[in-house]
Formats: structure tokens, sequence, C-alpha cells
């Protein structure tokens, strides 16, 4: 099916469409339902499946003889580490961590706040999480203490994850003091925190609350995925709050596992077995979609990168570790790709390494200046395609399509476009009356994309109370009219018997 057939389809039979795209998913139990309206006025997408993220990350890839593949490569070059964690490894890792949270007395719909640097274990703790049904909150690491109080407040997490330091280039940053004043700053306060200690800094710990990550997955054990339901939020992830308080954007898991699928297929043309590198940080949305969740869903060799594009130790970090782990497709920001402009203009670095398996470049995050986007076209000679998401959407909004099913060509991409809408965002242009116009304003048209958030955090936990009180206070009101009618008629028939005894 052409891109225009199926954007067309999309728009027009949207239940059609996306009831095809399920399939992709492997249910515990089929959707009968595409999508429908729940009891709050929300749209819900698949509503009566049921599923698990993490063993669609894990376990189903071991089901299908892949346990032996590499799932997680691990490259810091910050710490001169390198390390790979098959399907099999990371599952047992992931299992086990997950029996962790559960002894510290975390279930579903709890949530877990999750503090890290780019190291393994930051994605192991998320995996575990959704294992089991508890909702993580990742926060980046390179906040100050501020920004996680503000999310412990608004997510009430019963655990918060975190490790001893993190590292920028040279210099180590210990996080354990910034989340102990995190967590003197906040009003609401965890039950426990799991540290991990790495070599480079050992942190200090509250006995009454701090827990070693190493010393309890020694007495860990594996266990299975749970099932839920495709509404059962999967994470919490907050706005920046640069236009003001941070908004806690819920992604809930059947929604979520659909687009993730989709998206490796239609929008990154990844198959099964290849390498894909999201150059980001697990504390954005394109770590969480795409270093982790994504590329393990489509059963890929994910990398997670601790180190920057430069200096780390030069411009040409980022060519090395295409060479080394044969990347297929390399997605990061612009930013990512000045900063390497800046340091070899020539792009002499480029050519000393090998990137023949690499056959895409994907930039997004920000506007792609065409200075930045015709130096990478040139001096890589690959498909440059910017595209356009955000934290809200999940995936793109607009991209660049593929022009045949197999995801083999692109169509022609264009320096300061970012391409087309994608199946399953009805984005029109227009003007301050609604009337569409060439150009102006964008507006996208519901129902939300299955990727999209289906809520805010709190303003949704409020409106629940709210409406839980209303139906309160209105049942009492009912119950005080009734009282009163009582009252009135015992009233009236006590004054009619006096009365009637008075006239006897």
């Amino acid at each position: 099916m052409s891109f225009t057939d199926q954007q067309q389809e999309a728009v027009n039979s949207t239940k059609t469409y996306w009831n095809k795209q399920s399939k992709l998913v492997s249910w515990f139990k089929d959707p009968q339902t595409t999508l429908s309206t729940n009891d709050n006025g929300r749209t819900d997408w698949f509503a009566d499946g049921e599923l698990n993220t993490s063993y669609l990350a894990l376990d189903y890839h071991i089901e299908q003889g892949r346990g032996e593949q590499v799932a997680l490569i691990y490259d810091s070059p910050v710490t001169n580490t390198k390390q790979t964690f098959t399907y099999l490894e990371l599952t047992e890792l992931v299992a086990k961590f997950a029996d962790v949270l559960q002894k510290q007395h975390v279930e579903k719909g709890d949530r877990v706040l999750i503090y890290m640097p780019m190291i393994p274990q930051a994605a192991i703790a998320m995996l575990a999480c959704a294992r089991i049904g508890a909702i993580h909150s990742v926060v980046f690491g390179g906040f100050a203490a501020k920004e996680p109080a503000i999310r412990i407040n608004d997510a009430e997490p019963k655990v918060v994850v975190s490790a001893s330091c993190g590292i920028e280039i040279e210099k180590v940053i210990p996080y354990k003091p910034l989340l102990d004043n995190a967590i003197e700053l906040a009003t609401h306060k965890p039950s426990s925190c799991i540290i991990y200690q790495r070599e480079q800094l050992s942190a200090p710990m509250d006995s009454d609350r701090d827990y070693n990550w190493q010393i309890l997955m020694d007495t860990a054990k594996g266990i299975a995925p749970v099932k839920l339901k495709s509404t059962d939020p999967l994470y919490i992830l907050y706005t920046s709050g640069t236009t003001g308080k941070p908004k806690g954007v819920v992604r809930d898991n059947g929604g979520h596992a659909v687009a993730m699928l989709y998206s490796m297929k239609n929008i990154y043309g990844m198959k099964t077995g290849d390498t894909f590198w999201a150059a980001s940080d697990v504390g954005w949305v394109v770590g969480h979609s795409y270093i982790v969740y994504a590329p393990l869903m489509v059963g890929c060799s994910t990398i997670l990168y601790e180190g920057k594009p430069i200096k780390t130790p030069d411009a040409g970090a980022f060519w090395r570790a295409c060479e080394e782990y044969k990347v297929n497709a390399l997605f990061s920001a612009p930013t990512a790709f000045r900063a390497i402009a800046k340091e070899d203009p020539d792009g002499l670095l480029m050519k000393d390494y090998d990137l023949s398996h690499l056959k895409r470049l994907y930039l997004a995050g920000e506007r792609l200046d065409p200075a930045t986007y015709h130096w990478l076209s040139e001096k890589s000679q690959l498909p440059v395609i910017d595209h356009w998401w955000q934290t809200e959407t999940g995936r793109a909004i607009a991209s660049t399509p593929f022009t045949d099913d197999d995801c083999a060509e692109l169509l022609p991409t264009k320096a300061g476009s970012a391409g087309f809408p994608v199946p399953g965002f009805n984005v029109e242009i227009l003007d301050a009356y609604g009337k569409a116009l060439p150009k102006q304003i964008i507006k996208a048209l519901l129902p939300l994309n299955c990727q999209c958030l289906p809520v805010v955090w709190q303003p949704f936990i409020k409106m629940k109370s709210a409406l839980n009180l209303a139906i309160y206070q209105l049942i009492l009101a009912i119950m005080l009219q009734v009282m009163a009618v009582i009252l009135m008629i015992l009233v009236t028939y006590s004054l009619w018997v006096e009365l009637m005894m008075l006239l006897m």
C-alpha cells in the first residue's frame, strides 16, 4: 500500500487502519474494540486488549528463538566501558529487578521515579516497572534537585531508583546529594530508594531509606510479566516546563506498543536483527521510545551511549560506534551534528570509518537548519530525514515516508521541511477562522493517534477525585432533601394529631 493510500485510510477509516496495525502486537488477549470512549469522556485505544510491554520487548523474542541475539549495547567512552546483553541476559536482569521492586512493596499502578545516568540499569529499571504494571517516571540525570522534587510531588512515587553518580566527559557528578536534596524539598516522601553504586564513586546511604542495587539483586528471583489492560499506564514523562509547570504526559501500554512497532517499520525502516541507535538520553521521550521500547519490541539491537558527539574522544565518536556496531539507522538532534561539523568541518573523521551498514540519518528535537542539513547530506551521502514530534505525541507527527512496502526507497527530502504528516495524524493548516490555507497555523485534529498522551497525570487524578467528590456531594444533597421531606411529613402529621386532639 502506498503512503498516500495509507494516509487516506488512516484519516477516513481510522478504526479499520489501526485495527490492522494492532496485529503487529503479540497480545495476551486480542482487542475486539479499536477505538472507544470511556466513562470520563476520553478516547481509549484497544480498550479490551491485554498485554505486557516488558514481555513484548524481551520474553517474546526468546520464544521466537532470538534469545542469543544482542538486545542492548552499552557503550561508555567516558568510563572506557563496552558491554553487550543478549535478550536472554537482559530478560533475566529485568525479571530479577522486578522482584526487587515487588519486595519494596511496589504494586501495579504504583509510581517509581528513575533518576539515573545513561547506564544499562536505567533501561533495566524501566522494563522491570513495565513487567509488574508499575508506572515509571524517568527524570533526566542532568537536572538539579528542584526538578526531581517537582516530579516527586506530582507523581508521588513509592520508590526512587538512582545511581551514585553520572559522568560528564571527565567530570564525575555525584547524584546522591542531588537526590537527598530533592527528597528534602519535596512534600511527598518515597518509602525507599534503590541506589546503584558505580565504581567511579560510592554514595553514602541512609540506613532507614536507602538500599544497594547490587545487594538486592544478589537475592532476587526472576518473575514473569503480568497481564495488563491496554489502557493501563506504562509511564509518566514530564515536559521540560519551559512554558510553565512541567506536565506529566501519561502513556498507556496498548496504544504505545502498536505505535512503536508501527513506527519502527514505517518511519525508520527497521527489521528484526537490525541495529538501531538513538543517540539521546533515557530521560527524554526519544530515549523512552527509541532507545528502550521500540527497538527491543521489534527485535533490534539498541545502543545505550554514555558519551558525547565530540570530546569523547573527538568528533568521530558517532562514526566509530556506527562502524563498530554496524548501525543501520542513526537518530540524534541537530545540535549534535552542528557540534560535529564545527569540530570537523570537512568531515575528515567520517572517512576513517566503514559506514556501509548505515542507511539513513534521522534528526529531531529541534529545527534542522538548512546549513546543517546540507553539510550532513553532502558529507555522509545518506538520506537525512528531518522529522517533527514532541513529548506529547511519543513519535513522529511528520516525516519523509517510504515509497514501498519493503521500506527500501524514500521520497526525496527537502531542506527546512519535516516531510509529510505520518498516518495517524490528521494535520491540516488553518487560518484564524478555521479555513484551510496553504500555510499559517497547524492544527492536529481528533482523535489523537494511539501513541499520543491520553491524559496529563495530576489533572486527571484531580479530575477523578473531583468527579468522585461531586457524586458524593450529589448523593449527600439528595439524602438531605429526602430527610427534609420526611421531617416535614412527620412534623405535619404531629401537628395534625394535636389538632385532632384539640377538636375532640
